[in-house]
């Protein structure tokens, strides 16, 4: 055993290459909760006193080393509108239209398009109280069908689907940064991919240095989005009001622009996709929400039909102000907005959108480091991901990895194709994670569920589901297909890290030595679980 000179008492690290924690319950590894304080290890009097006082233990808990538990209901909230409002209502309406061929079928694709988040999103609330565990679709896919599965899953999640969103995001955030710099033609490349990159290691920063400063962001954020689509919203309807909405009457609202096929608004709605990911990102900080079992289902009920209603409205006035021709050939849809009707206050637009997105790559990245640390913590990713920070109890190496991957991606794809690419592969996991929740009804019936939806909200789910995606294969083979190709090249990846337990000594003594590395670099441990919540939970 060797002590870290600058560790805190109670911390050691073992021959493996792990830094533990000194306690019994040392050795298992959950997100949870973790050691006792550094005064009880020193003081076994002390320990024994406060396993005689209730009060005082609960009262420890805050000196672990663990996740803390700091999102109420509020906190939910802006993290699933913060998440789904992101850049997709200020990019995807130009998709939308275009695959849809008319303004009617448009919003009527944005309208299902919520109804579908919703099935979805009640299909998730059963799951996220019945599996507590963070990670979302990957732990409920792993607890379900096992660790291939949800390998695949998190292997195409950390790989392209989160690092592209958030990139996707990023870009969105420096093109409207960088608009009024650049009024004549689009903001050069080298400018966009360098403020995108500046922006994503300050939040990185950000959510490494504080849980709170980073839901606090969250909170802030997503009520400026919010006033932002308001703004754009009221305006709309005064124009609605003066009468400007030739577009919106029937006799021109599905006067279609070009044939449109059923392949084509399958696309549509894979671009609308886009633009409500995210519902289901609660479910990744489960073990963080306070009372999850009642805050969990509360935020997705309040949250999921106030976003639908806000992207429908926002969609009818750009149309009251904008002819179909006008949203095409615009590449900043909100901007173009401004200028028609904002005239001296246009700029608001462009700085609106810049804080919307900016909360959405802040929400992205709490999140999407959660997913990396539950699958290191059950053993799919190096165990130096499942680690958080001493002292500030964040999962600074699972934050890296994201920033980093983020990075990369940013410099490889552009806009429009990383959409397809994420929406395709997020559908996908969507409907295999609501196909488990029907097979876990009948493979464990008996099981508490505090929440139990109608089977036919699954189904109905996964009908839809099949519909999209068997189009959206037919029309656009070649990005799905690689989206395809991306999720299986984790085949060869699972049974070569995962199941090849008997791998030479020489790989176990890398890996202990870059995790020690890395321990020392970031100054990270193994959260540890807690004995009273733990108790709580078999309680309950």
């Amino acid at each position: 055993m060797r002590i870290l000179p600058d560790a805190q008492p109670g911390v050691y690290m073992s021959r493996g290459g792990e830094l533990r924690g000194a306690s019994p319950v040392g050795s298992e590894m959950d997100g949870s909760v973790c050691c006792r304080s550094n005064s009880a290890e020193r003081h076994p009097g002390a320990q024994d006193k406060m396993k005689e006082d209730d009060k005082k233990e609960r009262g420890a808990v805050s000196e672990r080393v663990t996740l803390k538990k700091e999102i109420g209901l509020l906190s939910a909230c802006t993290i699933i509108i913060g998440n789904i409002i992101g850049s997709g209502i200020f990019i995807s309406p130009k998709g939308v239209l275009e695959h849809s061929g008319s303004v009617g079928l448009a919003l009527i694709v944005w309208l299902l398009g919520g109804g579908v988040s919703t099935l979805g999103s009640l299909c998730y609330a059963e799951l996220g109280v019945t599996i507590p565990k963070s990670g979302g679709d990957y732990s409920y896919v792993t607890e379900i069908f096992g660790g291939l599965i949800g390998f695949l899953l998190l292997w195409s999640a950390v790989l392209i689907m989160y690092p592209t969103t958030l990139a996707v995001i990023a870009l969105t955030f420096s093109n409207y940064v960088l608009q009024p710099a650049f009024p004549y033609c689009p903001p050069s490349y080298v400018a966009t991919r360098m403020l995108s990159t500046a922006c994503i290691l300050l939040l990185t920063w950000v959510n490494c240095s504080s849980v709170r400063w980073a839901t606090r962001i969250q909170d802030v954020f997503t009520v400026g989005k919010l006033l932002a689509l308001g703004l754009i919203i009221v305006v709309g309807l005064v124009q609605i009001c003066k009468g400007h909405y030739e577009a919106l009457q029937p006799q021109s609202a599905f006067e279609f622009l070009k044939p449109v096929s059923v392949g084509q608004v399958a696309l549509a709605f894979l671009q609308a996709s886009f633009a409500f990911s995210g519902w289901n990102f609660l479910n990744y900080v489960t073990e963080e929400v306070v009372e999850p079992r009642r805050n969990i289902p509360r935020a997705i009920y309040i949250s999921i039909p106030l976003v639908t209603l806000v992207y429908t409205l926002t969609n009818i006035a750009y149309f009251s102000s904008m002819t179909p021709e006008e949203l095409l050939a615009s590449n900043a849809v909100a901007v173009t907005f401004g200028e028609k009707l904002l005239g001296v206050f246009s700029s608001i637009m462009p700085i609106s959108v810049a804080l919307s997105t900016f909360g959405g790559i802040n929400g992205y990245l709490f999140t999407s480091s959660r997913l990396c640390f539950s699958g290191a913590r059950e053993g799919h990713l190096p165990s130096l991901l499942a680690m958080i920070h001493l002292k500030h109890c964040t999962p600074i190496p699972a934050l890296m990895l994201c920033c980093t991957a983020t990075v990369v991606i940013l410099c490889i794809g552009e806009t429009h194709n990383l959409i397809n690419y994420v929406s395709f592969i997020n559908y996908l996991s969507y409907g295999v994670t609501i196909g488990g929740l029907i097979y876990y009804r009948w493979q464990k019936p008996n099981i508490y569920r505090p929440v139990k939806v109608n089977l036919l909200v699954p189904i109905s789910y996964l009908l839809f589901w099949a519909f999209l995606l068997g189009f959206s294969l037919y029309s656009e083979p070649v990005v799905c297909g690689i989206g395809l190709v991306i999720m299986l090249t984790g085949v060869p990846v699972y049974f070569l890290g995962v199941s090849w337990k008997d791998k030479p000594k020489c790989i176990y003594h890398l890996i202990a030595s870059i995790t020690y590395m890395g321990q020392k670099m970031c100054f990270v441990v193994f959260p540890q679980i807690d004995p009273l919540e733990h108790d709580d939970q078999s309680q309950s």
